[in-house]
């Protein structure tokens, strides 16, 4: 399913709002067709929330285009996910620094992106990640990434107890490509990327969904071809 943002980006004072529910034993893959790209705003905000919910013997993968704040923008977007036991996902967040070529990288006013996921009600990850583009741009330095350094956020959660996909995917590490994967406090892990640049985190993205999917199957289509 590829969900659509009717107009040309996100402005000042728009609120998205999203609810999608994956039932027992059925699949969904959501995703974009093209970056989300939050424009300058010279007064107020924009805001998005999506909330998701699988149940048991569900599968859910959500998997957009990056999200490119531009100059002066103001946004937070809030994700709540709530899973059955049994349930299970893949979901993704990338961000890039803004339009590297127009000289607008780390130069949004505001960011703030929220996630909280639920496994049969007990929370296993919160994260908060609010700072501005000054702050993230002296990261990225420090971090050695660059100024285009581009970030993937994901986010596994199955009873599938084969771990042989974690040291293919620490592989991946090097060559402008950092990977960390954390294991959450049940039922999943954390995996976290950042790339040199927007080519080398799409390929680092496709990379680890070619690993994955040797254990986790529903990961093996594409999801530019929808």
């Amino acid at each position: 399913m590829q969900v659509v943002n009717p107009t040309a980006g996100i402005l000042a004072g728009d609120r998205l709002e999203s609810s999608i529910a994956v039932g027992a034993d059925a699949s969904l893959l959501v995703t974009t067709p093209s970056a989300s790209r939050v424009f300058k705003m010279r007064n107020g905000a924009a805001e998005c929330r999506q909330h998701f919910t699988v149940a048991a013997g569900g599968w859910l993968e959500v998997m957009p285009e990056p999200l490119v704040p531009h100059r002066g923008c103001s946004y937070r977007q809030t994700t709540t996910v709530e899973l059955e036991p049994g349930g299970a996902m893949f979901f993704t967040d990338q961000l890039m620094p803004g339009r590297v070529a127009h000289g607008e990288a780390w130069e949004w006013e505001k960011l703030c992106l929220v996630t909280e996921v639920r496994l049969g009600g007990e929370l296993v990850l919160r994260e908060r990640f609010e700072q501005t583009g000054v702050e993230l741009r002296a990261l990225a330095a420090l971090a050695g990434s660059g100024p285009a350094a581009c970030f993937a956020n994901a986010i596994l959660i199955s009873t599938e107890t084969d771990e042989s996909w974690r040291a293919p995917l620490h592989a991946l590490h090097g060559d402008g490509l950092w990977v960390g994967v954390s294991a959450l406090r049940r039922g999943g892990w954390s995996l976290k990327l950042v790339a040199s640049d927007s080519v080398k985190l799409r390929q680092g993205l496709r990379d680890a969904r070619k690993i994955l999917a040797q254990i986790f199957p529903k990961l093996a289509c594409d999801p530019r071809k929808l």
